[in-house]
């Protein structure tokens, strides 16, 4: 995530009000591209009057006086920050923007911590830490509009039923005459927001590096395995392809389809439990392909058991 700017949101009666946004000098392409419909026809001119203010004196002063005004007035402060869509081969590069609130300390370090961050990345070893519960917030896999049986799990009728056997029966009494909520009724499946709550990071793991003018590659590699592997699979994740990144490893399953965005939440619960706090320490990731009855965990393994092939002959 990138950090390209501050608002400052101040307590009314009716609820949070933001008072000041103030925007960073240099704001990537990515995250202008969130601003327009259509990139190539447009005329590209988001925040080219705000950066300005960075240019000059009186400029500058006013940004100052604007974050003396968070700093005094504001309850809550909160950092806007994207994604950053170019490091990924995606077909996607427009970034998600979003606001991340900063906890801890008075309003003045709140709002000197985000200032200090303006276009400066914000690592996930940042934020998350090896072992730790977290939160993850996105939107499931959508079914379209189906019916009560695969919706709801209702029982099928018995095979003889008139006019259709995947219903419910009886929806309800003659009297209250409407149907009640807690009756299953047919409707859109899936696609739904959700929180997953207390999903344990196993590893926090670092992208390809250049050391020593290698390229290193081994963020697979455990105290017990020691094979130079990476976490992407033979044959690559599948509907995603290599992960080159720094990435997390978490416990269980993530909602939604491959390549949704997902956003991660440090978790609201004190953890007491031996099962949050154990710590752990992985002895073997298996990398063996995902697209099939994997058998060898490295090309190099592939090899040697499969020796020359008729598609490796050099004509």
């Amino acid at each position: 995530m990138v950090a390209i700017g501050v608002v400052g949101y101040i307590e009314t009666p009716r609820g949070l009000r933001a008072l000041k946004t103030v925007w960073a000098e240099h704001i990537g392409e990515e995250a202008k591209r969130r601003f327009y419909k259509n990139w190539s026809q447009s005329k590209k001119k988001a925040f080219t009057k705000s950066c300005t203010k960075w240019a000059d004196d009186l400029g500058k002063k006013e940004i100052e006086k604007e974050l003396n005004q968070m700093k005094k007035y504001c309850t809550t402060i909160r950092i806007v920050v994207h994604t950053q869509m170019k490091i990924l081969r995606r077909r996607q590069k427009k970034a998600h923007i979003m606001e991340v609130q900063l906890n801890g300390g008075s309003v003045a370090d709140k709002v000197d911590f985000a200032r200090n961050h303006f276009e400066k990345e914000v690592p996930v070893g940042a934020v998350f830490a090896q072992d730790e519960m977290i939160d993850i917030i996105g939107v499931t896999k959508g079914h379209g509009f189906k019916g009560v049986t695969s919706r709801w799990h209702t029982k099928k009728l018995p095979r003889k039923t008139h006019k259709g056997l995947r219903k419910v029966a009886c929806i309800g009494a003659w009297h209250p005459s409407r149907i009640q909520f807690t009756v299953p009724r047919a409707g859109q499946k899936g696609y739904h927001h959700r929180t997953e709550i207390n999903k344990k990071i196993y590893r926090m793991g670092a992208g390809y590096a250049m050391k020593d003018g290698k390229l290193v590659k081994n963020n697979a590699a455990t105290e017990y395995d020691l094979a130079d592997k990476s976490i992407t699979p033979m044959g690559g994740f599948p509907h995603y392809g290599e992960v080159k990144q720094d990435f997390i490893l978490l416990k269980g399953c993530c909602i939604g389809p491959k390549k949704r965005v997902l956003t991660l939440r440090k978790s609201l619960l004190t953890h007491t439990k031996k099962r949050a706090l154990e710590k752990i320490n992985l002895k073997f990731i298996d990398t063996s392909s995902k697209f099939g009855h994997g058998r060898f965990q490295t090309p190099q393994d592939k090899a040697a058991f499969m020796g020359p092939l008729k598609k490796d002959r050099k004509e």
